[in-house]
C-alpha cells in the first residue's frame, strides 16, 4: 500500500461523517474497475440517490396518488410542500424559517429574484450588475430582466464589482462558487458593498448550498435563488427555491404572479394580491413528485451539520491537489481552483489539454467527473458520501490516464 492510500485509510477511519455514506446508493466494486469503481466526483452536477428516495416515491404515487388522490393536497401536505421543504433547506443556507419557497427551476427563480430586487430598488436605479463569469443562463436571463425593466446590462467579474457600483446600480446578482473553476466568492464583503451603494443583492447558491456555510440572514442578503439536484441531492430537474429576506416580503413584487401566490388561491378573483410571506414567491401548481423526492432526500441532513461538511470538504481537496501532484506528471495538469479555503468551494478545476478525452478514459475507469470546454476536468466533492479512499483511487487513475 503506498503512503498516499494509507493517509486515505486512516482518514477515513476517522470521519465523522463517514456514517453517511451507507444513506446513499452507490456503486460497488466491478471486476472490469476494481481498482476504481464507485469513485462518483460529479455530483456538483448531479447528486447520489439518497437510498430512502424510491420508497417514499413508491408511496407518493400508489398511496397518496393512487388512493387518496385529490384529498393529499390536504391530507398528505402537497399543498404547504413549497413552505415545508424551504424550512428545511432554511438551515443548510444560514436562514431562518419563513424566507424560503421550493419550486420552479433556477432560470424561473433567478428572474423573479432579478426582476423583484431591480423593483424593490426604487426610482433613479437603471442599471443590473451581472457576474460575466456566470453560468450562461444567469446571463441570459440576467439581460431579458434588463430589456424589461428598462435597465443596462453591466457584466463584471465579481472582483470589478465594487468598483463599478453607483447610485445607479438597481440590482446585482453574483454567483456563490464558480461553476467552472470552483472558486468561492467572499459573499459577506461583496453585500456590504453592494447594500453601501444602496442596491439590491441576489446571489446564486447552487454549487455552495449544500457544501458550506453560506449564512444568508448573517450577511443580510437580500434574495438568493438555488437548485436542489446537485449537492443536496434531489434528483434530477428537482425544483429549486427563492429566498427572500423576511422583512423584504412585503415589498417583494414578482414578475411572475400566479394563483398559487395569492392571497386567496381559491377566490379565482381577476385582481391579483399576494399573499403574505414568502408564499409570494410561488406561481403555479408545485410539482409535487419530484418534490417530495426532493423532501425524502433531505432526510439525509438529519443531524448533520454544515460546518462539519465544509471541514470535511476542504480536506478531501486539500488531499485530492496532493495526490494529483504525487501522480500525475509535472506540467501534465494545472489547477485552476483557488489554494486558499477562503477561496475555494466544494470541486477542483484542473486544466488539461486533452481534457474530453481524458475525461472520456476516467469514466471508462470508473472514476466519474465531468468535463467543460474548453480543456477542464472538474471534480465536484460531496462529504456526504465521498471518502478520502475515494480520492486516492481517482488521482491514481488520472494520474495512470495522463502519462
Amino acid at each position: 500500500m503506498s503512503e498516499l492510500a494509507a493517509r486515505a485509510e486512516k482518514l477515513d477511519a476517522g470521519d465523522e461523517l463517514a456514517g453517511v455514506r451507507g444513506k446513499f446508493v452507490l456503486d460497488t466494486v466491478s471486476d472490469h474497475a476494481a481498482d476504481a469503481a464507485g469513485v462518483y466526483l460529479d455530483g456538483n452536477s448531479l447528486g447520489a440517490l439518497p437510498a430512502a428516495v424510491p420508497g417514499r416515491v413508491e408511496d407518493v404515487v400508489r398511496r397518496q396518488w393512487g388512493e387518496l388522490r385529490i384529498r393529499s393536497w390536504d391530507e398528505s401536505g402537497w399543498w404547504t410542500a413549497p413552505e415545508r421543504i424551504g424550512d428545511r433547506i432554511a438551515p443548510l443556507v444560514g436562514a431562518a424559517a419563513g424566507q424560503i419557497v421550493v419550486g420552479d427551476s433556477t432560470s424561473v427563480n433567478v428572474f423573479k429574484a432579478l426582476v423583484g430586487a431591480v423593483r424593490l430598488s426604487g426610482p433613479g436605479r437603471d442599471e443590473i450588475v451581472v457576474d460575466a463569469t456566470t453560468f450562461p443562463t444567469d446571463g441570459y436571463i440576467a439581460e431579458s430582466a434588463a430589456r424589461l425593466t428598462g435597465c443596462t446590462l453591466r457584466p463584471v467579474t465579481p472582483a470589478e464589482v465594487p468598483g463599478v457600483l453607483s447610485d445607479r446600480t438597481a440590482a446585482v446578482l453574483l454567483n456563490h462558487v464558480d461553476y467552472r473553476t470552483g472558486r468561492l466568492h467572499d459573499l459577506p464583503s461583496l453585500t456590504a458593498a453592494v447594500h453601501a451603494a444602496g442596491a439590491v443583492a441576489v446571489w446564486d447558491l447552487c454549487h455552495s448550498a449544500g457544501a458550506l456555510p453560506v449564512g444568508l440572514d448573517e450577511h443580510g442578503v437580500d434574495l438568493a435563488v438555488g437548485c436542489t439536484y446537485k449537492y443536496l441531492n434531489g434528483g434530477p430537474g428537482s425544483p429549486a427555491y427563492l429566498y427572500v429576506r423576511a422583512d423584504l416580503q412585503d415589498r417583494f413584487d414578482s414578475p411572475l404572479p400566479g394563483w398559487n401566490s395569492h392571497a386567496e388561491p381559491f377566490g379565482m378573483r381577476a385582481a391579483y394580491e399576494p399573499a403574505a410571506g414568502a408564499l409570494r414567491g410561488r406561481v403555479g401548481t408545485p410539482d409535487i413528485l419530484s418534490m417530495l423526492a426532493l423532501e425524502a432526500a433531505l432526510d439525509v441532513w438529519d443531524g448533520v451539520s454544515i460546518e462539519a461538511v465544509r471541514a470535511k470538504s476542504l480536506a478531501l481537496t486539500d488531499f485530492f491537489l496532493e495526490c494529483v501532484a504525487a501522480y500525475a506528471p509535472a506540467g501534465r495538469v494545472e489547477s485552476v481552483t483557488p489554494e486558499a479555503h477562503a477561496e475555494r468551494g466544494s470541486q477542483v478545476a484542473l486544466r488539461c489539454d486533452d481534457a474530453g478525452d481524458v475525461m472520456k478514459e476516467l469514466i471508462a475507469r470508473g472514476v466519474v467527473g465531468d468535463f467543460r470546454h474548453p480543456d477542464v476536468l472538474r471534480f465536484g466533492f460531496t462529504p456526504l458520501y465521498v471518502g478520502f479512499g475515494d480520492v486516492e483511487r481517482a488521482a491514481r487513475v488520472l494520474g495512470q490516464v495522463v502519462s
